[in-house]
């Protein structure tokens, strides 16, 4: 057998199976290092994804920020009254419906959705500055094209 060819029983590192489990440890890792920037705020991921989707869209009803974060209805009420609890968050009355309630962020909310950006962006840095500016740059547009 020649250096060439392939070894029967060692598994190809390109294969789909080897590059899913890669992705889904790189994944993990990825998350691992998301929570521990989010950890000294004591905001969870879903309380992070909410703030960042009232400061991108701005005030709105609990049911729109339900369907942005694709959860239940329920647990968007329970992220706004833990979020609003903190000051991060306000609720007031939606002035077209009476029935309908709206949450917007606060300028405290705003100030540390900031603060977490500025850790978070540090430690993607530490994260990916593993990778050469070449090997980020294929990553990049790797990446893009599996996101469709």
């Amino acid at each position: 057998m020649t250096g060439d060819q392939e070894n029967p029983g060692q598994r190809d590192p390109a294969s789909e199976e080897s590059l899913a489990e890669a992705f889904t440890a790189v994944a993990r890792r990825l998350r691992e290092v998301s929570a521990e920037s989010l950890a000294p705020w004591d905001i969870t991921p879903a309380h992070w994804r909410a703030l960042r989707v009232l400061n991108r869209h701005g005030t709105m009803r609990l049911s729109e920020l339900s369907d942005h974060l694709r959860i239940a209805p329920r647990s968007a009420t329970e992220v706004v009254d833990a979020l609003e609890q903190r000051g991060l968050v306000q609720r007031r009355p939606d002035p077209g419906d009476r029935r309908a309630t709206l949450a917007g962020l606060t300028g405290p909310g705003s100030n540390l959705l900031d603060a977490v950006r500025a850790a978070r962006g540090t430690a993607a840095q530490r994260f990916f500055g593993q990778l050469s500016p070449a090997d980020r740059a294929h990553l990049a547009r790797i990446l893009g094209q599996l996101r469709g």
